[in-house]
């Protein structure tokens, strides 16, 4: 085997990949501390043409270096727009979206066996690295989606948990 070079990547420039259709998915970034992860974040809504992203509360916002350094150019393909209050924000995407917060919840669908609809385009809540998603977020949402976890810790990273849940949806919803 033989590592592909970039140009043979065949990749979608900024122009094109604005006018791609996109995967029916929205991120919400509710509180999130770490440029880096909401870098992170970005480079997984571009690889996976998201449809969007909502930077809510205390999230910083592009541009800044700390998140270009991650984003890797992602902040210039990617949709994004900042909003103060999430709950407000998740009350409007209700009407249009399915939503689901990524959290550890009474009741939770696991990951490996939620199946989304095709009826409606889905919303995933993503929270603070310490607190997670807010009680009031979760209560307004459709649902939770857990990540089912083995070991003796509580919580994945932020940006990992982005990865692993939207390339879960989108290798669902391509099959």
């Amino acid at each position: 085997m033989r590592k592909l070079q970039n140009k043979e990547l065949n990749r979608l420039d900024v122009d094109e990949f604005k006018e791609a259709q996109k995967t029916p998915l929205v991120l919400v970034l509710e509180n999130i501390r770490s440029l880096h992860n909401i870098g992170s974040v970005f480079r997984t809504a571009d690889a996976f043409l998201l449809e969007k992203i909502y930077l809510c509360g205390i999230t910083a916002t592009p541009p800044h270096k700390d998140i270009r350094k991650t984003a890797l150019g992602a902040t210039e393909s990617v949709a994004w727009e900042y909003r103060k209050d999430s709950l407000a924000l998740l009350q409007e995407l209700k009407k249009d979206y399915h939503c689901m917060a990524v959290e550890q919840a009474v009741g939770a669908t696991q990951l490996h066996t939620f199946f989304p609809s095709s009826k409606k385009p889905y919303v995933f809540v993503f929270g603070n690295e310490v607190k997670g998603v807010s009680q009031e977020v979760v209560s307004q949402c459709h649902g939770v989606l857990e990540i089912p976890q083995l070991g003796t810790k509580h919580s994945l990273n932020i940006a990992v948990s982005a990865g692993v849940v939207v390339w879960d949806f989108w290798s669902k919803i391509s099959s």
